[in-house]
């Protein structure tokens, strides 16, 4: 159904491609999960002949009406909300599923609302200081701003200023990345385009596998837009913790490949932090 694109902007380059591909071949589900267990993380257990104490479940989303609650079965979620049909409107902008075995900020009080375009992310990170990275990002931004003005008017050579350029774009990303990574605001996302005939039955799969821990923290798709072109893809999205952990990354990618959202000859995705 999905390729991985080599145009995606994030892990698109042919080196960084071919080395996650290959960590997504070479890589064990079960160490995985036993390293992650070793440092207090949700871990998926098979049910045990004796009984355990019932986990703690979370939403961010609880409350929306565009969301999955904990009240409801899957199943009458997705009969609730079909995206091949439910149109978009005031407050109904996306369709939300969470992994309710990762506790992340209740979106009711998420610094991400008073952000123009990025009120719909994804779940913030319980430490996340998103305003202090919106500030110290810009900042950043317009200080290469600033240097590239001052380059371009130093009368330097075309290909020392291209060269110099090209080292403060690294610098400001280096610096950036820095940032999102003190603010605790690292999640990122892969990104799938169905076609709308299909955009149901994707999303079917990604919702069940997000509410049984087995993809990312959470999980949205585009519903119907009565303006737009009905035969215009839509827009999946899944969202991992953080951006840097590749290890991560590539056991949502192996999941997305098992549960058949991913072939080698299918549409393009995508994988961006966001």
């Amino acid at each position: 159904m999905e390729q991985l694109s080599d145009e995606s902007d994030f892990y698109g380059d042919e080196e960084t491609v071919s080395a996650l591909e290959a960590r997504v071949e070479s890589f064990n589900v079960d160490q995985y999960w036993r390293d992650r267990g070793a440092h207090g993380l949700a871990v998926p257990q098979r049910q045990s002949a004796s009984r355990s104490p019932s986990p703690q479940f979370h939403n961010p989303y609880a409350g929306h009406p565009g969301a999955w609650q904990l009240s409801e079965t899957v199943d009458a979620f997705l009969a609730r909300l079909p995206p091949a049909t439910t149109e978009r409107r005031d407050g109904l902008d996306w369709i939300f599923i969470c992994n309710p075995f990762i506790e992340r900020k209740s979106k009711a009080e998420s610094d991400t609302r008073h952000i123009q375009g990025c009120e719909d992310e994804g779940p913030e990170d319980k430490n996340a200081q998103v305003l202090t990275f919106k500030s110290g990002g810009e900042e950043r931004l317009e200080m290469l701003g600033a240097y590239m003005d001052f380059a371009r008017q130093g009368g330097v050579s075309t290909v020392a200023a291209t060269r110099e350029a090209n080292k403060a774009r690294a610098d400001a990303v280096k610096d950036i990345l820095e940032l999102a990574a003190f603010t605790h605001v690292t999640t990122g996302k892969w990104m799938l385009f169905p076609e709308p005939s299909a955009v149901n039955d994707v999303w079917e799969v990604v919702a069940r596998a997000t509410a049984r821990n087995e993809l990312g923290i959470a999980a949205k798709v585009a519903p119907r837009d009565p303006e737009a072109d009905p035969r215009r893809d839509r827009l999946v999205c899944i969202y991992t913790t953080d951006f840097r952990d590749k290890d991560d990354v590539a056991r949502v990618l192996l999941s997305m490949r098992k549960l058949g959202l991913v072939t080698s000859t299918g549409r393009p995705i995508y994988y961006k932090p966001g």
